[in-house]
């Protein structure tokens, strides 16, 4: 009977078994991946912001596997509300830097993610078939206009924009009796797309991409304050470090260029 050494008879075994091992290592790398909880990253942000963040969306998290991103758009000022009140956010994205500033000053944001990413122009607008002659804000008479779309002044940051402009022309109280107030610059936008008014309001960003309504005249920028857009991550976030690489992207080269394709500055 022809024997075997022993040493020979193992090797097919642990073979088999490393083979095995690799087998269950794998599964339960798989099965780890499977159980790691994908983050929801909650932006709230102005609604000037909507198409552009509406496109970044696809590509940020096709670059950041396990984070999914939902936006919440509206007006600034009524956005810091519902954080200052406790509604869920992890990143906060103003059309206004003086929302902002409150939000600091209440210790709402995490002060060193602060960063401004973006700039706007404040536009006067009617509806693309209008037969207007209108080429300055400072062509504007009163007695010529029915109605006119602007956001609402306390908590809609293009409004705030729009009244200082018409009080550094003399225009704001003759206008009161005509004024359709938005409760975001996208309703103002869409009063004179739908033409339920006369003329509108808007930062030139939402001009930009409609194709409904003419520009007639852009403000002096020194009528109002600066339309600075600032973003920072809000502090009781439970997701800050993926709230911060969002900031990064949203200011790296991609966000850069995304917000020129949308109108920004």
């Amino acid at each position: 009977m022809k024997r075997f050494p022993l040493s020979t008879l193992f090797i097919p075994l642990a073979i088999f078994l490393v083979g095995c091992s690799n087998t269950n290592e794998t599964e339960k790398t798989r099965a780890i991946e499977q159980e790691k909880p994908e983050t929801e990253l909650i932006v709230s942000a102005a609604a000037s912001l909507t198409d552009a963040l509406e496109e970044l969306k696809g590509p940020f998290e096709e670059a950041h596997e396990g984070i999914t991103v939902t936006y919440n758009f509206g007006s600034s000022g009524k956005l810091a509300t519902t954080i200052e009140n406790g509604a869920p956010s992890d990143v906060f994205l103003s059309a206004s830097s003086q929302d902002m500033n409150n939000m600091e000053d209440k210790s709402l944001i995490v002060n060193e993610s602060r960063i401004d990413f973006a700039e706007n122009a404040l536009v006067f607008i009617t509806h693309k078939d209008s037969d207007s002659t209108i080429s300055s804000f400072e062509d504007i008479d009163p007695a010529a206009i029915d109605h006119i779309a602007v956001g609402e002044p306390e908590s809609v940051p293009v409004g705030r924009y729009t009244k200082e402009t018409f009080e550094r022309l003399d225009l704001w109280d003759p206008l009161q009796d005509k004024l359709v107030l938005g409760s975001d610059v996208r309703q103002v936008l869409t009063h004179v797309e739908m033409g339920n008014v006369d003329y509108g309001v808007v930062y030139s960003s939402d001009a930009f991409i409609s194709d409904n309504v003419k520009v007639l005249a852009e403000a002096t920028a020194d009528w109002h304050e600066p339309i600075v857009y600032p973003a920072a991550v809000v502090a009781e976030s439970n997701n800050q470090e993926a709230a911060q690489q969002f900031l990064d992207y949203l200011t790296g080269d991609k966000g850069e260029k995304t917000l020129q394709k949308f109108g920004f500055k």
